[in-house]
């Protein structure tokens, strides 16, 4: 049995949080990149350079990659063979958080209720917590922060099995055109399908901050991944809105079992600065 103070999870969420706020993962980095030599468009070749220039900035501590520093999203794998021993887990992710953001000077952009007073809470506290016991001795975070420029865009829908493939396609198209140049394209977008309604967003969330570099490891979900991608750049609506190949760098899907008679499919995207890190305890 191993033995884990939560303290050592509050100061790994904290250099998460400070890290991706400043520093463009690699892999997104590289997909710029590409996107740049790529490109046919030339004001959208221009505006991917000034993509890939302000994340250079942000690097070099100049300034976070954007102005929205988000609200934190937090993916825990917790061994089953590990003991936790401190303050209570959440409390620490959280205080992981409110350390991360008051040090830093980030913007502080969570209320602590959405429909009345909306009062801030100082400190971008609290984030999204989703845990799971898995085998084994080890911890791993996941951390993502997300604006919520590309989130407003997020779509969920319930299908019928009768809808079929074509059924998913239609819905994600229609969520790419509707986010259109408010998502802040060029966009990474990740999509949920099967289980129930709050399982297919769930995987639709933990997908858009899955790695470029990655593909489902199921052959005829990756394909759907690569049709996807095509459609998402098929609408023209190119690097900010402005027109040009570039509308999506990648398409993720997960998938999961589902009841006979349903077909939920979640539509989670994310703009160009998605930003995204873990790390193993």
């Amino acid at each position: 049995m191993r033995v884990i103070n939560t303290e050592l999870i509050k100061q790994a969420v904290s250099k998460l949080c400070k890290q991706i706020c400043y520093i463009l993962p690699d892999d997104v980095n590289m997909a710029l990149s590409n996107a740049k030599e790529s490109e046919r468009s030339k004001l959208g070749k221009e505006i991917l350079a000034q993509i890939l220039l302000n994340a250079n900035l942000a690097k070099n501590g100049v300034a976070p990659i954007c102005q929205d520093t988000g609200m934190v999203v937090v993916f825990i794998e917790i061994g089953q063979d590990i003991r936790l021993v401190g303050e209570y887990i959440e409390y620490a992710i959280n205080s992981g958080v409110a350390e991360a953001y008051t040090q830093e000077y980030l913007r502080k952009s969570i209320v602590s209720e959405p429909l009345f007073e909306r009062k801030n809470t100082l400190n971008n506290t609290p984030c999204i917590i989703h845990q799971r016991i898995v085998r084994g001795d080890k911890i791993k975070l996941e951390v993502g922060v997300k604006g919520f420029g590309s989130e407003n865009k997020s779509v969920l829908k319930m299908l019928t099995p009768a809808d079929g493939i074509d059924g998913v396609k239609n819905v994600f198209k229609q969520a790419v055109l509707d986010a259109g140049p408010n998502a802040c394209p060029p966009l990474i977008i990740g999509v949920g399908i099967g289980g129930t309604m709050e399982k297919a967003a769930i995987m639709a969330k933990k997908a858009a901050i899955r790695s470029i570099d990655s593909q489902n490891q199921n052959p005829k979900y990756a394909n759907l991944e690569n049709e996807l991608l095509d459609i998402a750049r098929s609408t023209g609506i190119g690097p900010q809105g402005l027109g040009g190949d570039t509308t999506a760098l990648k398409v993720n899907v997960e998938y999961f079992a589902t009841h006979i008679a349903g077909l939920a499919v979640a539509i989670n995207i994310n703009c160009h600065a998605t930003r995204h890190a873990q790390m193993y305890i």
